[in-house]
């Protein structure tokens, strides 16, 4: 039998796009239930049967997120061949993922939730957690620069990670505030400008210790 108030056409990944959308724009604890069924043209018992909650439902749109939003960016990071052209062409993508106008400006994984006090703790845990994947990635990515020789051994990869991964989000931030493109790229510049810096802190502390 099928789920009562689910319109025959229901199309579940069409859905859950459009709930992703609303919780991009509005952060999980503006996206009411309302504004989320009307978005995704169901109504409440549907998105219930088919999602279980709106915590549930917020979970698997991050998913979806992950999936289908700024693939590019971390794309970036695995194809270039130094750990310089990786910081280029993340800040870059990142640049063009946030300046579009034909969705939410901004990261719905930085934006969406922060406080435990006032979101679900899943929810706070959840997104904690992919920030904390995002560090992860980059200096996953300074860690293989420095065991090819790209960058030198006393690169601190950590802080360097933590540094890029904090611009962007501070990109998203300004992005949702109306930031143009060329306020973004100038985030970039500033943030690629600290790189050869960072290079040479890491030679000078190589060479105190040889």
């Amino acid at each position: 039998m099928a789920d009562r108030g689910r319109p025959r056409s229901f199309d579940r990944t069409a859905a859950l796009g459009r709930a992703m959308e609303v919780f991009w724009t509005k952060g999980y604890e503006g996206a009411s239930l309302s504004d989320l069924t009307t978005a995704m043209g169901i109504n409440s018992p549907s998105l219930y049967a088919a999602f279980g909650s709106k915590e549930a439902l917020f979970l698997e749109a991050t998913d979806h997120y992950n999936k289908v939003v700024g693939t590019e960016i971390w794309q970036a990071i695995e194809s270039a061949p130094t750990a310089r052209a990786a910081m280029a062409g993340f800040l870059g993508a990142t640049v063009d993922a946030y300046s579009r106008t034909d969705c939410p400006q901004g990261c719905l994984i930085a934006l969406s939730a922060l406080h435990r006090d006032s979101t679900s703790g899943a929810i706070c845990t959840d997104l904690r957690r992919r920030r904390a994947a995002n560090v992860d990635a980059l200096r996953g990515r300074f860690l293989r620069s420095v065991a090819v020789g790209d960058l030198p051994a006393g690169f601190d990869c950590e802080a360097a990670a933590l540094f890029y991964a904090t611009a962007q989000h501070g990109m998203s931030i300004i992005a949702r505030d109306g930031a143009s493109r060329e306020e973004l790229a100038a985030v970039a510049d500033c943030a690629m400008a600290a790189f050869q810096p960072l290079v040479e802190k890491a030679r000078a502390k190589g060479d105190r210790h040889a």
